[in-house]
């Protein structure tokens, strides 16, 4: 990696948490209070340096020696074992929760922005500190007191870690298609059998045990998603006061083309019929209660591919100051020096480009992040509103950054030319791995489907219009403070053709069923598209002020009002091209016989 790569800028993570998102308004919430942008500025110092110091250093050696399966367990890189107990020590795994469970608090805005450094150092590292405390976090909300001493207390304090094991093989994404069993066992517990696959983290040797939260059916349940519990179910169970074999095993594992060091398994219970599980909620109910943290890891998901592109950006950059090839369009004379390639307008339109998806994929997470702290602690009046725009944004949130951040990733291989992709530079790694995040917690067409079926058509496109309407403020706000009309106006065009378009789809969605959906993913994009101009707006408007109060911040202002430019001119007109898709309704792909491709 280059020597000046910073992973993510910290001029940008202020601008963000301070000018643009207003972290430091939360404070007056209840909540917060005691907290101040003192604190903030602290715990996320804190973190960038674990990063930079810790993550970074361990992410070649962890992405080129892959776990391992050996003796029918799973042996990581010795760097995890280093790492794990730092990340624990500063907090990660409690940063957002209350005092009560042993939590600092914080505002999720401000975690984000601090996990966001060590997603970009190492991703594959922080994958099991995300999914412990998503684990954790559902004992908390949902488990009784017994269980969350059981296994929320030990998740919490890094003693164990925690894992979602939803899939099987024969399910997929399929959740309703779950097959494997719980039966109640007389003594409070239930007894498992079953398989699931792709359980990232299902196993390690740095932690003496794994806590699956695990979604299987009880004896007599009925077919479908009503039928579906959640159960903690632990790698080996406490017994006499130690640890036991919970009939539990790692059956194989995924060979994956990125995220390398954090091993994906597929588990076997209950061979022996002595896999022993604690229900979690209400029988029926899993589904429901697992949500939670399958929307927490979406999040995740899109804040990684954010990351990934935030790194990979960074990297482009360095190397195009750099790297001397070619001379100025219209130079003639060979015996001039060869200019940086970042002279090359070209290059520049990539590396543009590449900080677009990026830095826009940013804001919005933040956006997110702080729709979650409203909708958790908000006022009364908030929390409902808040809510609404977090379910409707979190398909945007996860897909955006994993489809445009693989995108942007491509430019960095392309920026770096044939050293692109040669394993001595990082961008290819950088490539393999976001181009998991489109996978991972749902495929981006099951995040269409999402936006489309339950979060457009499910309320009658009211959350949708709703956030129209907010674009349009934030609009109008930018323009007050001097951002180009002509913007303004492409923005206003963009919003009322969006808004035509939920028109089109609600009638559609009574006059013809199911095949509503079958652009779903157009869609997604166009929404996508449509969220990530109005943080660039928005940015426009905060760098417009900036300029005036901060000169000698001129550069990084001017940056943010380029990369709006580049939005609006490159990208908004892309609105009007899919909304015209999606009303045209070419049903190509769906008459088309599976025989004649």
């Amino acid at each position: 990696m280059a020597a000046d790569n910073p992973l993510v800028s910290d001029r940008e993570v202020e601008f963000l948490l301070y000018e643009l998102h207003d972290a430091e308004a939360l404070t007056a919430l209840p909540r917060f209070a005691e907290h101040s942008r003192e604190t903030f500025d602290l715990y996320v110092d804190s973190v960038r340096r674990l990063a930079r110091q810790r993550l970074w250093p361990a992410y070649g050696p962890m992405d080129e020696q892959p776990p391992l399966l050996r003796d029918g367990r799973i042996h990581v890189h010795p760097r995890m074992h280093e790492l794990w107990p730092r990340m624990v020590e500063l907090g990660l795994l409690t940063a957002t929760r209350p005092e009560v469970v042993g939590g600092m608090q914080l505002p999720l805005c401000v975690s984000t922005l601090a996990e966001v450094y060590l997603m970009a150092a190492n991703a594959s590292a922080f994958g099991f500190v995300g999914l412990t405390k998503g684990a954790a976090h559902l004992l908390e909300a949902f488990a009784d007191d017994e269980l969350r001493a059981r296994f929320m207390e030990p998740l919490y304090e890094g003693r164990w870690s925690g894992t979602m094991a939803l899939t099987e093989p024969q399910a997929g994404s399929s959740l309703a298609d779950v097959r494997t069993t719980a039966r109640p066992a007389g003594d409070g517990s239930y007894r498992l059998r079953g398989a699931k696959i792709f359980i990232s983290g299902g196993d390690h040797d740095f932690l003496d045990n794994v806590v699956h939260m695990t979604l299987a059916r009880i004896e007599g349940a009925p077919p479908g998603i009503k039928g579906i519990s959640l159960f903690a179910v632990p790698r080996r169970r406490e017994q006499d006061g130690r640890l036991v074999d919970n009939d539990l095993s790692t059956a194989g594992m995924i060979h994956k083309i990125g995220w390398k060091g954090l091993p994906s398994l597929v588990l076997s219970l209950g061979e022996r019929d002595d896999c022993h599980g604690w229900l979690v909620g209400p029988p029926g109910a899993g589904l429901h209660c697992m949500f939670q943290m399958m929307n927490e890891a979406r999040i995740m998901v899109g804040l990684n591919g954010v990351a990934t592109a935030l790194v990979a950006y960074h990297e482009a950059v360095a190397y195009a100051r750099e790297r001397p090839q070619g001379r100025p369009l219209g130079g003639k004379d060979p015996t001039r020096a060869q200019v940086p390639i970042i002279e090359h307008a070209d290059v520049r339109r990539m590396l543009l480009r590449h900080k677009a998806i990026a830095e826009g994929g940013l804001s919005l997470l933040v956006r997110t992040a702080r729709l979650a702290d409203l909708a958790e602690h908000g006022g009364e009046g908030q929390r409902a509103g808040a809510r609404a725009q977090l379910d409707l944004l979190t398909p945007i949130a996860k897909s955006f950054p994993a489809e445009r951040g693989f995108e942007a990733n491509a430019l960095a291989v392309q920026v770096h030319g044939g050293y692109g992709y040669s394993s001595e530079y990082r961008p290819e790694a950088w490539l393999r791995d976001q181009k998991l995040n489109s996978i991972h917690e749902g495929t981006t067409g099951i995040q269409a489907l999402d936006l489309v079926g339950r979060k457009i058509l499910g309320d009658g496109g009211r959350t949708l219009r709703d956030f129209l309407d907010d674009l349009r403020t934030r609009n109008s706000d930018a323009a007050g403070r001097g951002v180009d009309p002509d913007w303004s106006a492409a923005m206003s065009e963009a919003i009322d053709v969006s808004e035509a378009l939920t028109v089109e789809l609600l009638g559609r969605g009574h006059e013809r069923g199911p095949s509503t959906l079958a652009h779903a993913t157009d869609v997604l994009d166009l929404l996508g598209t449509l969220a990530i101009a109005g943080e660039w707006i928005e940015q426009a408007g905060v760098a417009r002020l900036g300029l005036a109060a901060r000169p000698h911040d001129e550069a990084f202002y001017r940056g943010k009002l380029h990369a709006a430019q580049y939005w609006v001119a490159n990208e908004l007109p892309r609105v009007e091209l899919l909304a015209r898709r999606v009303t045209a309704a070419d049903d190509a792909f769906e008459a088309i016989s599976p025989d004649w491709l």
